[in-house]
């Protein structure tokens, strides 16, 4: 396993549909879940929100 992605594994349970969605977006892109979750989570700003360090 490639060392730069193994520093935290994340479980999440999702709704049918929202499982459904995602792997529909997935099949239409050719992409990854992975990679479109990452993108996800990195685009969030978290400057707005008070008490995040």
């Amino acid at each position: 396993m490639n060392k730069k992605w193994a520093t935290k594994r994340l479980t999440i349970n999702l709704a049918f549909g929202e499982a459904e969605r995602l792997e529909k977006y997935c099949s239409i892109t050719g992409r990854p879940a992975t990679d479109v979750i990452r993108e996800l989570i990195r685009s969030l700003t978290v400057e707005s929100i008070p008490n995040v360090n």
